[in-house]
C-alpha cells in the first residue's frame, strides 16, 4: 500500500481533534452517518440528472456492531470515491496551524461545514480507522487507514458494490460504543428523521395469516429500520389530515398528553425553514418542559436547546424547526447568534401570534375552552416580547369568577361605569383564589362589582404589565380592602357608632390581639357586611408574592395586615358596645378576630383547635 502523511502543519491536529470535541463525543455517530447520508442524497441527485443512468437500487444506510473484532461500521450505497477523491477529501484538513485549529474552534462562530471535521470526529472513539469505498464511475475500489495520527495508508480494496464502508476499530476507551442499546439510543436521538432509511440489525415482528378461526400469529425477522426518512414537517400541510398531526406529535413524544393545535411552518425566503409547533396543554405551569423543541438540519438532529433561536416565551410548545441556515459551531450543539437567527426568531413568533389571533377570531367559543391552557403561554409572551404584546392584547382573556371571558378592551367597557375611582382609573377586582375569598367576592357582587380570577403563576407580572401598558387600568385584589374602599371614591358612609364608642372599640381590639404587625381600624361599611374581616395592602401583598415566586424573602416583611372592624354591623354596634363584663367583652373580641382569621385561611395548629373546641362548648 501506498503511505504518506495528511496534510497538516502539526503532529498534534488528531489529541486537539479528540480533547476539544470530548464532551460532545457521541457525535461521532450523527457525523459519520450524515455524510453517508449526503453520499446517497448526492447519487439520488446524479441519477434525477441522468449523469449516473444505471439503477440505483437500495440504498438503505447499514449500522454494523462486531464485538468480536471491536469494531463499529456505517455503510452506506452513495456516490462512493475514487483514489484522487479520497486523496481529496480524507487527506487534506485544512488548517495552518494548531495554533489556528483551536483559535477558530473555541470561538462559536466557526461552523462545521467550512472545515469537513464530520469524518474525523471518528478519531474520538477509534484507535483505528479503515475506509473502503467504490465509486459509481468506473474505478477500483480504494482502502484507506489511519490510527489518529498523521500517517495513513493507502491501496486496492476488495469492495464489490458501489458505496462507502467507514469501519471503527473502537478504542479501550470507548467500548461503550460497541453496545447494541448504545448505538440504538445514538441513532433514536441523532437520525430519527434523516431522510435515508437507516438499518441497524434486524427485529421481531408478528404477523397473522388466515382468516377467522384458522387465522395464526407467526414471527418473523425483519430490517430494523430507526429512522422515517419522510417526516410530517417536510410535506406539505394540504396533504396532511389533523390525525397525521396528532400521530406525528406521538411520535416526537410518546405517551404524552395531545395537543390543543400546532402551526406548520414553511418558508424559503429570506431563509429556509420548516417545522411544526404544537401547542400543549400547560395548565398553570411555568415548570421546564421534558418536550423541548428539537431543533434539526436539513432533517439531522442538532439541539433541543433552542433559547437561542426562539423567545424564551416560545421555549414551551413542543415540536420541530427544521432549518440549514442556522449557523453552528464545530460540535453543531451551540447556536451562533447572528441576523439570520433573529430573523428566524421574529418570524416563528409572527407566526404563532397570527395563529391564536386567527383560532380566536375564527371560534372565540373553542378558544375560550382552551383558554385554561393557552393563558399562561399567551401572558408570558406579552410580558417578554413587545411585538408578541401588540398582537396577543386583541386576543388575550380575562376571565371573571363566573366564567365568562372578555378581551382586555371588553372588560374594560364593561366595568368602566361603575368600576372607575377618584383618580379616573378603572378598577379591575380580582381574586386569586375565589374559594378562599368567597365571602369577600361575595361582598364585591353585592355592592355591584365584578371580580376576575387570576390565579396563575404568572398573574402578578401580568397584572403589572398591563397597568404599565394601559395607564388607566389598576388591579385590586378582593381581600385587599374593604369593600367601599376597593374602588375609592369620594363617597363615605355615615358610622352609627360615635367617636368615643369606636375609639373603646379599638382599644378592646388592640388590647386581646397585642400584635405590632396588626393594623386595628374602624370602618362603618354596610351592616350585611362581615363585622370583622382581614385585608392585606395590594402593594406590600404583590412585594411579598413577587419576592416569594423568585425564591427570596424580603427582611422585616413578616405576616402584616389590618384587622378591619365593621362600626355598623349589629354584633359591633348593638351588642359589642353593651357588653358590661370585661371578660365577656374580651372573649367576644378574640371570637370575631378568630372567625376574620378562619376567613383568610389563617387561623391553623393550635388556634384554629382552640376556637373548635370554644365553638362546641358554645352549642352545648
Amino acid at each position: 500500500m501506498q503511505k504518506g502523511q495528511i496534510s497538516v502543519q502539526t503532529e498534534n491536529i488528531f489529541p486537539i481533534i479528540k480533547q476539544f470535541l470530548y464532551s460532545d463525543q457521541e457525535i461521532f455517530l450523527r457525523e459519520l452517518i450524515s455524510n453517508a447520508v449526503d453520499a446517497t442524497s448526492k447519487l439520488k441527485t446524479l441519477s434525477s440528472k441522468g449523469v449516473f443512468k444505471k439503477e440505483i437500487g437500495d440504498t438503505t444506510i447499514e449500522i454494523i456492531v462486531d464485538k468480536e473484532n471491536n469494531t463499529l461500521t456505517i455503510r452506506d450505497k452513495g456516490i462512493g470515491m475514487t483514489e484522487q477523491e479520497v486523496e481529496k477529501y480524507l487527506n487534506q484538513v485544512a488548517f495552518s496551524s494548531a495554533e489556528d485549529f483551536v483559535k477558530k474552534y473555541k470561538d462559536e462562530n466557526a461552523i462545521i461545514g467550512h472545515f469537513g471535521l464530520g469524518f474525523y470526529s471518528a478519531f474520538m472513539v477509534a484507535s483505528k480507522v479503515e475506509v473502503h469505498t467504490k465509486s459509481y464511475k468506473k474505478s477500483k475500489a480504494v482502502q484507506w487507514e489511519c490510527e489518529g495520527d498523521p500517517e495513513y495508508a493507502i491501496g486496492d480494496s476488495d469492495k464489490k458494490g458501489r458505496g462507502t464502508d467507514i469501519i471503527l476499530h473502537i478504542s479501550d476507551d470507548s467500548k461503550e460504543y460497541l453496545g447494541e442499546a448504545r448505538i440504538q439510543e445514538l441513532l433514536d436521538k441523532y437520525c430519527k428523521f434523516l431522510p435515508v432509511e437507516i438499518k441497524f440489525g434486524t427485529k421481531t415482528e408478528t404477523i397473522y395469516e388466515g382468516e377467522g378461526e384458522e387465522k395464526e400469529s407467526k414471527e418473523i425477522e425483519v430490517d430494523n429500520i430507526v429512522n422515517n426518512p419522510n417526516p410530517a414537517w417536510k410535506k406539505s400541510p394540504r396533504s396532511l389530515k389533523d390525525e397525521d398531526y396528532k400521530k406525528f406529535y406521538n411520535e416526537l413524544y410518546p405517551y404524552s398528553t395531545p395537543p390543543l393545535f400546532w402551526i406548520h411552518l414553511n418558508i424559503d425566503y429570506p431563509f429556509n425553514l420548516t417545522g411544526i409547533l404544537y401547542f400543549p396543554k400547560l395548565k398553570n405551569s411555568l415548570e421546564s418542559q421534558k418536550n423541548k423543541i428539537q431543533l434539526y438540519s436539513n432533517q439531522v438532529f442538532v439541539t433541543d436547546d433552542v433559547k437561542e433561536i426562539v423567545p424564551e416565551f416560545l421555549t414551551l410548545l413542543h415540536g420541530v424547526i427544521d432549518s440549514p441556515d442556522i449557523p453552528l459551531n464545530v460540535s453543531r450543539s451551540y447556536l451562533q447568534s447572528d441576523q439570520n437567527v433573529k430573523k428566524i426568531a421574529s418570524y416563528i413568533t409572527k407566526k404563532v401570534a397570527e395563529k391564536l389571533a386567527q383560532l380566536f377570531k375564527k371560534d372565540r367559543e373553542a378558544f375560550e375552552n382552551k383558554w385554561n391552557d393557552l393563558g399562561v403561554f399567551v401572558k408570558y409572551g406579552m410580558l417578554s416580547e413587545e411585538k408578541f404584546h401588540e398582537k396577543a392584547v386583541k386576543f388575550a382573556l380575562l376571565k371573571n369568577v363566573e366564567g365568562k371571558h372578555f378581551t382586555i378592551e371588553e372588560y374594560k367597557e364593561k366595568i368602566k361605569d361603575n368600576q372607575t375611582d377618584k383618580h379616573n382609573k378603572i378598577v379591575m377586582l380580582y381574586s386569586n383564589n375565589p374559594v378562599e375569598h368567597d365571602s369577600f367576592v361575595q361582598s364585591a357582587t353585592n355592592y355591584g362589582y365584578d371580580v376576575l380570577e387570576l390565579d396563575t403563576v404568572i398573574d402578578n407580572h401580568f397584572m403589572q404589565h398591563l397597568e404599565q401598558k394601559l395607564g388607566d387600568v389598576t388591579f385590586v385584589r378582593v381581600d385587599s380592602d374593604t369593600v367601599n374602599n376597593l374602588v375609592q371614591k369620594d363617597e363615605k358612609q355615615e358610622s352609627v357608632l360615635s367617636e368615643t364608642e369606636q375609639e373603646k372599640v379599638k382599644v378592646l381590639f388592640n388590647t386581646k390581639i397585642n400584635n405590632p404587625s396588626v393594623t386595628v381600624t374602624m370602618e362603618a361599611l354596610s351592616p350585611t357586611d362581615m363585622p370583622v374581616l382581614i385585608t392585606k395592602p395590594e402593594f406590600m401583598r404583590r412585594m411579598q408574592e413577587m419576592q416569594s415566586m423568585q425564591g427570596f424573602q424580603m427582611p422585616n416583611m413578616g405576616e402584616r395586615y389590618n384587622l378591619v372592624v365593621n362600626t355598623n354591623h349589629p354584633l359591633i354596634a348593638e351588642k359589642l358596645v353593651k357588653m358590661k363584663k370585661e371578660e365577656k367583652k374580651e372573649t367576644f373580641v378574640e371570637h370575631l378576630y378568630s372567625l376574620a382569621l378562619l376567613n383568610q385561611g389563617m387561623l391553623k395548629g393550635s388556634k384554629l383547635t382552640s376556637f373548635i373546641n370554644n365553638s362546641i362548648d358554645f352549642l352545648k
